[in-house]
């Protein structure tokens, strides 16, 4: 329920978005039938509003659209669904129908789970998405209205609760500085595809701490292993 709702929200506010950011009620239509992943759709369109270039918003959308791929080699192990119906069902590979999928325990449980969550998400999102268009539409300039800011605003509340571990959190930390520090400067678009440094930076510098770690202990291993000798050798 909770899920449909916050689905339902998130297309209605693409779909002003998207109305909002200059694309017609069609575009709107067909980027949701086709594009199905709210983050890189309201990236996309978020860019495009922002004045940015084409290509550089639909780099944009596809980087954050990329972790729909690791979860599809996941479902397709798992899943192991006939050839003809592979494609159509990696349109429906999202963080809910993975997480549902991947909590059934036989794999006849995990197709129903998949497919009774992946229709009604993907039929209310493109429904809701058509109605805030149209919404969009009959208010005119939205702008004025401030609606602009509903795409964003729902994209974090949806991203938030994600952040669970510390990496998680200095990851949209570091992610968020560089995104508000290049923004001024660099055109519409690029701040976002820079912001995702962040997580090879955080990586690296974890990495980076554990080996530090690692090799403390080490030291103080023999360290304590001389300490022995010697008492040893004192008494």
């Amino acid at each position: 329920m909770g899920v449909g709702v916050a689905v339902g929200l998130s297309g209605f506010a693409f779909g002003v978005t998207s109305a909002g950011s200059g694309l017609s009620l069609a575009q709107t239509c067909v980027l949701s039938l086709l594009v199905f992943t709210g983050a890189s759709q309201f990236a996309l369109v978020g860019a495009l509003a922002a004045g940015g270039n084409p290509f550089t918003a639909a780099a944009g959308a596809f980087f954050l659209g990329v972790r729909n791929a690791f979860y599809g080699l996941r479902l397709s192990q798992l899943l192991a669904l006939p050839r003809a119906v592979r494609p159509f069902a990696a349109q429906w590979v999202i963080d809910e129908t993975t997480v549902v999928a991947l909590a059934q325990p036989t794999r006849r449980a995990a197709r129903i789970g998949f497919t009774v969550t992946g229709l009604p998400l993907y039929v209310l999102w493109n429904l809701t998405t058509l109605l805030g268009a149209l919404g969009a539409e009959a208010i005119g300039d939205t702008d004025a209205w401030g609606l602009d800011a509903a795409g964003p605003a729902v994209f974090l509340a949806l991203l938030a609760p994600m952040l669970k571990t510390t990496r998680e959190r200095a990851v949209a930390g570091i992610a968020i500085i560089l995104g508000l520090a290049l923004l001024p400067v660099l055109p519409a678009g690029v701040p976002v595809l820079v912001a995702a440094a962040a997580a090879p930076v955080v990586l690296w510098a974890e990495g980076r701490r554990k080996t530090d770690e690692r090799r403390d202990g080490r030291r103080n291993d023999r360290q304590n292993d001389r300490q022995d000798g010697e008492q040893e050798a004192a008494r």
